[in-house]
């Protein structure tokens, strides 16, 4: 008999949202994070917005668990009390030339079965947000932002209310398979080795580096990584602007560089992409130029000095400059096992959603 059903290697929003999947079918489960904290890496650097999944190609996981986790996480939200505000979403054109782009996303919007979008004109946009500057814009009503430090406080504590643990500072080292599942080796101040039936990776910039530490897993299914550094700035010595996410017209490999409004009612803006060989999570305040030409373009008053530099992220990115964006990779293909690769924007929307499709991929293996 193993030790456990299902030991998750990461903490972050993915990584519980598995844990919680698994737990309240019954099985016992272990969520192990080698950082001090949940969350530490990608889950607290992002933008914290609940995306509507209107920006993903056809068939695409990202498509549909975008839209299938965005309709679980408000209730979630809710049944948790933890904060969110539906502030709705304007991604908008500023001139005649990107209207075709807000075409495209509206006719994929459909496609994907988005709830919630409608075409506005610019008078329309601006009757909303009167400061906007914009020809045209799509509205998506069920986008927002939400306390995500508190969704994953939620989720620890649903694994621990069915009987899980989410156990802090205990590096994943390696693993082995076993009659019946895996050997986990754990690292930490008390070093230890565990069996379990079922083994998930969703260690988010580590899931490469954790998918090499296991001996049966094929190395030329682990991707290439690539770090998709993106900077954010917040806008100081003035009050927020719009009450919605305003996006721009998605650039390659990204959504490109947006406005929020937090739940603290700080404008903040970005992420921008920066392709970058290391983990470094400076901002460097020279990018700000980038930023005041890209926020002029739907924000004209943005005044000089109005920007600070913020925080930084990192996206695990499984394409490099000048190359299409990929789609999520849940790769199920040796027994017992599932890795999560490439679990970038939307995986903190489509979270939910990811747990309940890699607990249905592992129980009915």
């Amino acid at each position: 008999m193993s030790d456990f059903d299902a030991v998750i290697v990461g903490a972050g929003a993915v990584g519980l949202a598995c844990g919680y999947a698994l737990a309240k079918r019954g099985r016992s489960v272990v969520v192990l994070e080698r950082e001090s904290r949940m969350g530490a890496g990608i889950s607290s650097r992002n933008s914290e917005v609940i995306h509507a999944g209107l920006h993903y190609g056809t068939g695409s996981l990202k498509a549909r668990l975008c839209v299938e986790g965005r309709r679980a996480l408000y209730p979630f939200l809710d049944a948790h009390s933890v904060a969110y505000d539906k502030c709705g979403k304007l991604i908008v054109a500023t001139e005649d030339s990107e209207i075709p782009a807000l075409e495209r996303l509206a006719a994929q919007a459909e496609i994907n079965g988005v709830d919630g979008v409608r075409w506005l004109s610019g008078q329309e946009a601006r009757a909303l947000e009167p400061e906007l500057e914009a020809v045209a814009a799509l509205e998506s009503r069920e986008s927002g932002v939400f306390d995500a430090h508190g969704y994953m406080d939620a989720l620890e504590g649903e694994i621990e209310a069915h009987g899980g643990a989410v156990v802090l500072n205990s590096p994943f080292l390696g693993g082995a398979p076993s009659s019946d599942g895996f050997i986990v080796r754990v690292g930490g101040e008390a070093p230890t080795t565990i069996s379990t039936r079922h083994l998930v990776i969703a260690a988010g910039l580590g899931a490469q580096a954790s998918a090499r530490l296991l001996e049966s897993y094929p190395a030329e299914r682990i991707p290439e990584l690539h770090f998709g550094k993106g900077n954010y700035f917040a806008l100081q010595g003035a009050k927020a602007p719009f009450a919605r996410l305003i996006y721009p017209p998605p650039i390659p490999g990204a959504l490109g560089t947006h406005y929020r409004r937090d739940l603290g009612g700080v404008a903040r803006f970005g992420p921008d992409l920066q392709f970058v060989e290391t983990e470094n999570y400076a901002v460097d305040p020279a990018r700000a130029e980038s930023f005041y030409a890209t926020i002029r373009r739907f924000w004209p008053a943005l005044t000089d000095g109005a920007l600070a530099p913020d925080y930084a992220g990192i996206r695990p990115k499984l394409h490099g400059p000048g190359e299409p964006q990929g789609d999520f990779v849940i790769d199920d293909r040796v027994a017992n096992l599932i890795c999560l690769f490439g679990i970038e924007s939307p995986g903190l929307t489509s979270s939910l959603a990811i747990g309940e499709e890699v607990a249905e991929r592992l129980l009915a293996a």
